[in-house]
């Protein structure tokens, strides 16, 4: 191999250029692994194509197999079109071509692919473990969240209880930070199941070419079944086509044929098919491999003519390859320009920052920190009323942040239906949070609570009581207005007996 070829070896490939790329500008939003805080600007309502994990720092859009479950979940109360539309969109164009260009976690695989140990070759075992991610599919991903909808509790299941990718853009990223200590008080064994599904899952990288995606990925499940219909991928010309075997040898994952359901489209096969039979391409656009054969075999002539003889392209070839060139620069250009503008949007313009609360809640150390008494807010009740904090002095007063999409919020809301009709002295008020409101009064006319609520659409109170990163929050004050408790997590009906008889 000459030095010409070890350096070109050596640069990204136009793929991992694309990973990379992708990742980026999913998470353009950097800033927020800085502060340790989830955007929740105008485009988190937005699907991006690839596995990237809505509650990373830095994403600034949704990922579409979570908002999947939560649309499923939801699908008691109003019909899942958008996300339902955006999968088809998404799949018909694309297919797996976003597993092996667009998924985030695709390129931390296969990076970790590449630590030198013996790796697991592909078989009848690989291949039985490939239907794995059908099963957590229609389990995880749309059994459970569709049984939990018409029991009023979304439940995601395969965010919640597997998701790796989750786990480490997530979970880590946010309990990691040192401002976020309260969310490292409600770690528990669920957590430590999921923590212990991604170190197996990125031990079994080092050794396995992206089993993730290969055997657990319900994403990937659900772009593979729209691979035959999607309008970019790998494609195989059958009539030039010897039925040779190379492209399923040297192909990473768990292929049949070229194209099919378990190809990622990497492109590996393209350049060792000795027909030139095997093309990447965008409808009837080429977009990578020779046009046939003997194009393959005069460029190849060309080459070793030029090379060795220090010849020139001639003008035909030449004029090709300059435009051909031309092209790859004016994308890049393109693409670059997209991803600067994205960086500059989110880390500078600040378009996620929630308008600026009062002076005097801008500080917990100003009112809602234990042993304080809390500035005086009004909030106007679902019912129409309105909840003045100062009128309710001389009771006790119960005040829990939570949200419909938040399930551990839900499943926590009888526990203050049943304290405030046991204790009709104490002022109870369930405050839903600034985040996807518009569904709450349809939600709550489902449900038989007898509560009053509120909605906090502009998170000032959320600010005020410091609820505003982790869901459920509450807080208790005594009868003198005092701050007796103020946490975020889960709490029990014996925990708000304990609070209600200590208070003075």
């Amino acid at each position: 191999m000459d030095k010409r070829e070890r350096k070109r070896l050596r640069r990204p490939t136009t793929r991992r250029l694309v990973q990379l790329y992708a990742a980026l500008l999913y998470n353009a939003n950097l800033k927020g692994f800085v502060k340790g805080e989830i955007y929740t600007g105008k485009t988190k309502g937005l699907c991006v194509p690839g596995l990237n994990c809505y509650s990373c720092p830095a994403a600034v859009g949704a990922c579409p197999l979570g908002a999947l479950q939560n649309a499923v979940a939801a699908s008691a109360k109003r019909p899942a079109f958008y996300v339902i539309g955006v999968l088809l969109l998404f799949g018909l164009t694309l297919g797996r071509t976003i597993c092996g260009w667009l998924c985030p976690f695709g390129l931390i695989q296969e990076l970790l692919h590449k630590i030198p140990s013996p790796k697991l070759k592909k078989g009848r075992l690989t291949r039985a473990l490939s239907w794995v991610k059908y099963v957590l599919l229609a389990v995880l991903a749309l059994g459970i969240p569709l049984y939990f909808a018409f029991r009023q509790t979304p439940l995601p299941a395969f965010c919640k209880y597997v998701c790796p990718a989750g786990t480490l853009e997530g979970a880590l990223a946010l309990i990691l930070h040192p401002n976020n200590g309260a969310l490292r008080v409600m770690l528990g064994p669920l957590f430590a199941g999921k923590l212990t599904i991604l170190i197996l899952t990125l031990i079994a990288c080092v050794f396995i070419y992206r089993p993730f995606c290969r055997f657990l990925c319900p994403l990937g499940a659900l772009y593979s079944l729209m691979t035959r219909l999607a309008l970019v991928g790998v494609k195989l010309d059958r009539e030039r086509c010897t039925d040779c075997g190379v492209c399923r040898a040297v192909c990473p994952v768990d292929i049949r044929r070229v194209g099919d359901r378990e190809c990622v489209a990497c492109g590996k096969c393209i350049d060792r098919c000795p027909e030139a039979a095997i093309r990447f391409r965008a409808g009837s656009y080429v977009l990578a491999g020779m046009q046939n054969a003997k194009c393959k075999v005069q460029n190849e002539a060309s080459v070793v003519e030029t090379a060795v003889g220090g010849g020139a392209l001639d003008a035909p070839q030449a004029a090709q390859t300059k435009r051909s060139r031309r092209r790859r620069l004016v994308a890049w250009a393109l693409a670059l320009a997209i991803l600067a503008g994205a960086l500059i949007y989110f880390n500078f313009l600040d378009p996620g920052a929630p308008a600026p609360a009062p002076a005097e809640t801008q500080s917990a150390e100003l009112g809602n920190a234990v042993g304080r008494t809390l500035p005086d807010f009004s909030i106007e009740t679902l019912d129409g009323a309105a909840f003045t904090l100062s009128e309710h002095r001389g009771k006790v007063v119960i005040l829990n942040v939570w949200a419909t999409w938040c399930g551990p919020c839900v499943k926590e809301l009888p526990i203050f239906e049943t304290f405030a009709a046991a204790h009709p002295d104490a002022a109870v008020l369930a405050i839903h949070g600034p985040m996807i409101t518009e569904d709450v009064p349809a939600w709550l006319a489902e449900t038989d609570f007898d509560l009053p609520f509120a909605v906090d659409g502009d998170g000032t109170v959320s600010a005020l009581l410091g609820a505003s990163n982790v869901l459920p929050h509450t807080v208790v004050l005594d009868r003198n207005g005092t701050v007796i408790y103020n946490a975020p997590g889960s709490v029990t009906a014996e925990l708000l007996e304990e609070l209600y008889a200590s208070a003075p």
